[in-house]
């Protein structure tokens, strides 16, 4: 593959990526009643910024719903971490606003060598890091092989990192690793090898955990040493000041609130926002009411309860098209739950149109896989589990389950793509596995208290909620990235499927490549390691200032690239 952007800086007004307006079609007035059932999250007010949204015409002011957990991409896996960071850094790879195919960014092109085994990228020549420092292809190899070489305490505790996704392995995973090495072939030009071939590489570098830091930044924070804690979590120096090629640099993250400010040698499209300020507020109903009264200019998650209040209120939504799948694990070191039987049981219990009505938004659709219909993998073959309460009782009886009280684990106080309501989907989940039989012991943790965290290890723990977010195109980014190798968040073991995967992810493109993809779906449907239940409709809601905003399915959205009504766009003489 070979690619080439064209050069230059733009200016004046740039084409809008996506005019804002009131999609009526997004929400159905009689679909938006509040359901009953579940606990509400607490409202929790947003710390205050130095000065309202509207004062200073060039700051945009975004509520979210949770903080980030780390601002050093290489180790997030969380949708709040990377919102900031592909604001400060930037990877090889881009992309497409309106298709979400790869597109150049710090490699101006790439070449594929070697059936896949080799990969040259040509580098842009008038890039530099927020610290000064020149991006030169040193500067990519550095990185690289500081992710090949992650001490083992660094990506402890954490699910597996977007290294380990693609790759497969580290440099202490010799037998395993796809990564081979990463040579400098002069100032501008990078050669990374590969044990085999990885289909949807190009694809992959373009999410946001494999944005290129300064290596002075690095070694300066002392990246790897996760020595110092920030709400619990272990993290660096380095991933408290992140130093990228972005548009905006990091002037300070708070609790509650991060700020940054656009970075004025930045090489790239200047914009029109000059501060951007993330304020965190947990709940939709609270974010709402901040868009209302001009607290913020736009916030991500809009629940059911509060779009149709904002559509009667005149303020704009944008519609993602769904790129992440909601679903119940299950825990199969659990006693009982590794039965078939019993997991066949839940699959049939759970009515998945009744737990979608009213709890998310209109175009969510019942899942009967993890693969997003996007990337069209069949389902032809994949085991559909009509909603049979008689028959869900019959398996369980017939699986041995005795009765014993089944911690549910689900989480509190947070908005995701994939979960908008957690509290009122565990509610109407818990009221139809109990109708089937199961006995439930619900465990509710806020998602700040580290609930993924407590989802992804050992634990005594029979169901829990989670989902995934895609941050690029390619079937492996949901069904490798999930169950590509064993993990405690499932405790299933498959070594046929594992080896399944490894195989359809070297595949060049085409129909074999698909059909390996509709097999593992197909195979994941009828053992159950967990159970799909949505792909969920996300939106976010926008002031009237905002005329335009970067919406991407894999929520690639810079905010270099907003119009404000009421700011006029950066000139510069053109290079």
């Amino acid at each position: 593959m070979n690619t080439s952007p064209a050069r230059g800086t733009r200016l004046g007004r740039r084409p809008a990526t996506r005019r804002l307006r009131v999609v009526s079609a997004l929400i159905s007035v009689a679909s938006l009643v509040a359901c009953t059932g579940g606990e509400a999250p607490a409202p929790q007010p947003a710390p205050a910024s130095s000065s309202p949204a509207a004062s200073d015409a060039s700051t945009f002011t975004f509520g979210t719903a949770a903080g980030p957990r780390t601002l050093d991409p290489a180790l997030a896996n969380d949708t709040e971490s990377y919102r900031v960071t592909q604001q400060i850094l930037q990877g090889l790879v881009g992309v497409d606003p309106l298709t979400s195919e790869p597109t150049p960014l710090l490699a101006e092109s790439w070449k594929e060598r070697d059936n896949g085994r080799t990969y040259e990228f040509r580098l842009r020549d008038d890039v530099t890091f927020h610290d000064g420092t020149t991006l030169d292809a040193a500067a990519v190899c550095a990185n690289f092989d500081r992710w090949f070489t992650l001490p083992r305490e660094a990506r402890s505790g954490v699910s597996r990192l977007p290294f380990e996704n693609v790759f497969k392995g580290y440099s202490d995973q010799p037998e395993i690793t796809l990564y081979s090495g990463c040579t400098a072939r002069g100032d501008h030009t990078v050669e990374l090898r590969l044990t085999s071939r990885i289909t949807g590489l190009i694809p992959a570098l373009a999410a946001p955990g494999f944005a290129i830091s300064s290596p002075a930044a690095l070694e300066a924070g002392a990246a790897d040493d996760l020595t110092e804690e920030r709400d619990g979590v272990p993290i660096s120096r380095y991933a408290q000041a992140p130093v990228g090629t972005g548009p905006f640099s990091l002037v300070s993250w708070e609790a509650g609130q991060v700020e940054l400010e656009f970075y004025d040698a930045y090489w790239g499209e200047p914009g029109e926002v000059d501060r951007v300020i993330f304020t965190t507020i947990t709940s939709p109903d609270s974010r709402a009411r901040a868009l209302k009264n001009g607290r913020i200019d736009g916030y991500d998650f809009v629940s059911v309860d509060s779009a149709a209040d904002l559509a009667r209120n005149g303020l704009q939504f944008l519609q993602r098209d769904p790129y992440s799948v909601l679903y119940l694990g299950m825990n199969a070191e659990f006693p009982v739950v590794d039965d078939i039987l019993f997991r066949q049981a839940v699959a049939h219990a759970i009515d998945k149109d009744a737990l979608i009505d009213g709890r998310f938004l209109n175009g969510t659709k019942s899942a009967r896989q993890f693969i997003p219909e996007k990337l069209g993998v069949s389902t032809e073959a994949v085991e559909d589990y009509p909603y049979d309460v008689e028959l869900a009782e019959e398996l369980l009886e017939k699986s041995g389950y005795d009765g014993r009280e089944l911690p549910f684990y689900y989480p509190r106080n947070v908005s995701r793509a994939y979960l908008p309501a957690p509290e009122k989907v565990y509610a109407e989940l818990s009221r139809q596995l109990t109708a089937a039989g199961f006995v439930l012991k619900p465990v509710p943790i806020d998602w700040s208290d580290g609930y993924v965290t407590a989802v992804q290890q050992a634990d005594d723990r029979a169901f829990h909620l989670l989902g995934w977010s895609g941050s690029y195109q390619d079937p492996d980014n949901f069904v490798g990235a999930l169950f590509g190798s064993y993990s405690e968040e499932f405790g299933y073991d498959d070594p046929q499927l594992f080896s399944k995967i490894d195989r359809a992810r070297g595949l060049p493109d085409g129909e074999e490549r698909s059909a390996a993809y509709a097999d593992i779906s197909a195979q994941l449907s009828t053992r159950i390691p967990a159970a799909p239940l949505a792909f969920p409709i996300s939106a976010l809601a926008m002031s009237a200032r905002v005329t335009s905003y970067p919406v991407s399915p894999v929520m690639n959205e810079v905010f270099n690239r907003i119009d404000l009504a009421d700011v006029e766009p950066r000139t510069r003489p053109s290079t």
